[in-house]
């Protein structure tokens, strides 16, 4: 059975974006330790999860051949499938991409049951959110960056309470510290 993996960047104090979405806190440029960790975690992953918002914005990014980023990187993010999960949306307007919708226990479940490798999930909040709500994912990834917001879009939310194992914890030469859990079930 295919895994679902996520992986997050988060504040010290546990919010993946501002109140009004704001990213203005992350730490950059990576340095070459970080990237070494995120290519181990990605190479058995041949499946991107998004949320539809998140999706809206990641996808066009990455067939931008932005700047900045390495052809190995974009190349990855752009070749890899992808599904959204989505309510709102029929069809995918994007190349190499599916929209999954229903109830997220059962598209979950039909998409770890498909033959395949990983499936990571980058966001966005909502679908995170959910899923840790729901009891979905199998590892987690938090990239947890050296900064406090005070309030935002937390990555637990509230009155999801789950017990989880630390499998792994990771400081990198950016400042960024990776904790590495998995649920306790």
């Amino acid at each position: 059975m295919r895994r679902l993996i996520l992986q997050v960047q988060t504040t010290a104090d546990g919010y993946m974006a501002g109140p009004d979405g704001e990213m203005d806190w992350l730490t950059f440029p990576w340095t070459d330790d970080i990237q070494t960790y995120i290519t181990g975690l990605t190479r058995p992953v041949d499946c991107i999860v998004l949320g539809r918002r998140l999706a809206e914005g990641f996808i066009p990014h990455w067939a931008s051949q932005p700047a900045g980023e390495s052809q190995e990187a974009i190349d990855w993010m752009n070749d890899t499938p992808k599904v959204v999960i989505s309510d709102s949306l029929a069809e995918s307007p994007w190349e190499n991409t599916v929209v999954a919708g229903g109830d997220l226990v059962e598209t979950v479940a039909k998409l770890k049951a498909q033959p395949g490798g990983d499936m990571i999930v980058y966001g966005g909040g909502t679908l995170v959110s959910s899923l840790i709500a729901a009891d979905l994912l199998d590892d987690l990834h938090l990239f947890v960056n050296p900064t406090a917001i005070g309030s935002g879009m937390p990555v637990f939310p509230g009155g999801a309470y789950r017990r989880l194992r630390l499998v792994d914890a990771q400081p990198f030469d950016c400042g960024i510290a990776m904790l590495h859990l998995e649920p306790k079930r």
